[in-house]
């Protein structure tokens, strides 16, 4: 592209969409307009596009091996975007986040140990505890009049401390918070790592959705914090989201610590191994090259997530919305609507549209669904058009 040449970036059309193979696109049957799953209906960033183009053409498609680039393009990134330079040396690979995840958690604790996790959360923390045979010790965020980081969903500091003193072994957070689209504060995660050193405590922190924070907002990374944070914090992550490139299976485990360096480095080797090759080097253009298309695609989801309230006005006004902070997801509250013990498998079944159903996300979240919104405007027209008849 020549320096004359300006970067545009719209959402691709619903016809060809429909030909997509991902999840998103198969899931449902053809007359449902689906907005769950967390991708996104945008091109991919040329400069990814053309790292995976000259790899292809060259057959270059072998196991991944050393990648150093990767630890240098990230801490580049988030030194850029954050302000936090990373350690370069102290950065892994791993399939995807919950690969990480998952990795981290067998290192680090033992079957029966306790986990805190603060629902309503990406229903895969569920899963994970599971997998690795932990004991999840749940922590509720809760509604409050009281705004912090632009949302009302507010930490029950009493219940958190008494799960430090219980005995947990780790905490694993969301941060920024799916599907809460809630900025965690500098104080609130120096907290956490004050406890976490006072009990023993891991925190991991999931912070997949950090290259989508809104200009209004601060991402606080946590290794970031404070010198209690690097003791305690472990830090999975990926370019999978910013950039729409989950299907290519690269995620990076990072701390700044050596001695929880050296911990992890009873992660099976084979992690390393497990991920893909194109993902990786894909990974390493979106941070090096892929700032001026997130820029642009934060632009558009600026206008996406002020639509949604306008739709919401026109179409559907007793629907709950607080306007994210971070990311492309909206948490929709049904509860005016008494549509059951689960209100996305009715909108899907009346209206034709596809939520994820929020009891997924927690046991106090049943009359929620999360919303996508990370596609055109025509779209999410479409889908409030057709919501109108069932949510009035």
């Amino acid at each position: 592209m020549s320096g004359n040449e300006k970067l545009t970036l719209t959402a691709q059309v619903l016809a060809e969409l429909r030909t997509h193979r991902s999840e998103k696109w198969r899931t449902f049957p053809s007359d449902v307009l689906p907005l769950p799953v967390a991708e996104m209906d945008f091109p991919v960033a040329e400069p990814i596009l053309k790292t995976l183009r000259a790899m292809v053409d060259k057959s270059d498609l072998g196991y991944l091996g050393p990648i150093p680039e990767m630890g240098v393009a990230f801490s580049h990134f988030a030194e850029k975007r954050w302000g936090w330079k990373a350690d370069p040396l102290q950065v892994r690979i791993a399939a995807d986040v919950g690969v990480g995840v998952v990795e981290v958690l067998r290192v680090i604790a033992k079957p029966g140990d306790k986990i805190l996790i603060n629902s309503p959360v990406y229903p895969n923390f569920w899963t994970w505890c599971a997998e690795t045979h932990l004991v999840e010790v749940d922590s509720p965020m809760t509604l409050s009049d009281t705004e912090i980081e632009g949302s009302h969903w507010v930490i029950n500091w009493d219940e958190i401390e008494k799960s430090y003193a219980s005995g947990i072994k780790a905490h694993l957070i969301s941060n920024p918070h799916n599907p809460l689209g809630r900025m965690y504060s500098a104080q609130e995660l120096s907290r956490f790592a004050d406890l976490a050193v006072k009990h023993n405590v891991i925190v991991i922190s999931d912070e997949i959705h950090a290259p989508l924070t809104y200009a209004e907002s601060t991402f606080h990374p946590f290794l970031s914090i404070s010198e209690n944070a690097r003791k305690v914090g472990i830090t999975v992550t990926a370019a999978s989201k910013g950039w729409n490139i989950a299907g290519l299976k690269c995620a990076i485990i990072v701390t700044e610590n050596e001695q929880m360096h050296t911990l992890l480095d009873a992660i099976a080797p084979a992690t390393h191994y497990r991920a893909s090759l194109l993902g990786a080097f894909a990974s390493v253009s979106a941070f090096e090259e892929g700032e001026p298309w997130l820029d642009l695609l934060m632009s558009q989801l600026e206008i996406n997530r002020y639509l949604i309230k306008e739709l919401i006005d026109t179409y559907t006004p007793k629907v709950g919305y607080l306007i994210p902070r971070c990311s492309y997801l909206a948490w929709l509250d049904l509860t005016p609507f008494n549509l059951g013990e689960d209100p996305a498998a009715v909108l899907v079944e009346k209206a034709k549209v596809a939520f994820v159903p929020g009891h997924r996300f927690g046991k106090q979240a049943s009359q929620y669904v999360r919303l996508n919104f990370a596609t055109s405007p025509e779209i999410l027209e479409e889908a409030f058009t057709r919501l109108a008849p069932v949510l009035r």
